[in-house]
């Protein structure tokens, strides 16, 4: 397994040859970007195919790897929403993380399929998301990229089964899970959400979650919380993940670069590594 970062690890604003030397200084291999509006540091609605492939020389000067996309867009256009301009604007937004994935030879995309809430029923959300989703397969299928559904405190496929079947239902090997291990925490076992997603995890996000806490202020730095990470590490070796494991943190509120730095150390430990 490797070591990864996503770009919300850093202060906003934080440029991106910042991100990636200091990336590289604490050790890690890959950074994961984000798709946001215009005026956005690094990737946004409006980047060109030569501005995107300028970002990617500049990672691959500080020698750190672009393989994920994530996107922050997503929440402001929720592919279940009853406005159909709405949904469509999240489809465009997909497009636009397809197509930038492409230009830098990234192989997934992170996506947030809907929420459920008072206006949207569990059921609308299944099915007006998996309609809008379907509708990006060609694209998908044309620049071999994989779309990764990520879990998330959207209370929607809270079960591993249920994410299993959704996955499944597309009958295309290029939709696949993004796996959050802090996520899960609240409501069930990590390493059991592993083994049954099994072969459809293409990619993992890692954070740490107090359950003595339990809502949003719960999630904490990586082995700060109560997330097993031995058993995470087991279920993950018996299914054989051999990709990116992507700490997504907040920032610390004093000396933030400090979290780049602990984080790559805490990612060693629980990929196995003796502590110095």
């Amino acid at each position: 397994m490797r070591k990864g970062i996503n770009q919300w690890c850093f202060p906003n604003g934080t440029s991106l040859a910042n991100v990636f030397e200091t990336s590289r200084q604490a050790g890690f291999d890959e950074v994961e970007l984000n798709l946001y509006a215009p005026g956005g540091v690094g990737l946004t609605m409006d980047t060109t195919e030569e501005e995107a492939k300028a970002i990617g020389r500049l990672a691959e000067h500080h020698g750190i790897q672009l393989r994920s996309l994530s996107s922050e867009i997503m929440g402001r256009y929720p592919l279940s929403s009853p406005d159909q301009e709405v949904r469509n604007l999240g489809i465009k937004a997909m497009q636009k993380q397809i197509q930038i994935a492409a230009w830098l030879g990234m192989d997934t995309i992170l996506v947030v399929p809907g929420r459920v809430n008072e206006e949207v029923s569990y059921e609308q959300c299944y099915e007006r998301s998996r309609t809008e989703l379907a509708k990006l397969l060609p694209a998908l299928e044309a620049n071999h990229i994989h779309m990764g559904i990520e879990n998330v405190w959207n209370k929607f496929m809270w079960s591993p089964i249920e994410m299993a079947k959704y996955i499944d239902d597309f009958g295309s090997s290029l939709v696949c899970a993004y796996f959050d291990v802090g996520n899960t925490l609240l409501f069930g076992y990590p390493q059991q959400w592993i083994r049954i997603l099994g072969h459809r995890i293409r990619k993992v996000h890692v954070k740490d979650f107090k359950l003595a806490i339990g809502n949003m202020n719960g999630f904490v730095p990586l082995l700060a919380g109560d997330v097993d990470w031995n058993a995470v590490r087991i279920a993950l070796n018996e299914i054989g993940y051999n990709d990116v494991l992507t700490a997504e943190l907040t920032a610390y509120t004093s000396a933030p670069e400090q979290l780049i730095f602990d984080t790559a150390r805490h990612l060693g430990v629980i990929m196995g590594d003796k502590p110095n």
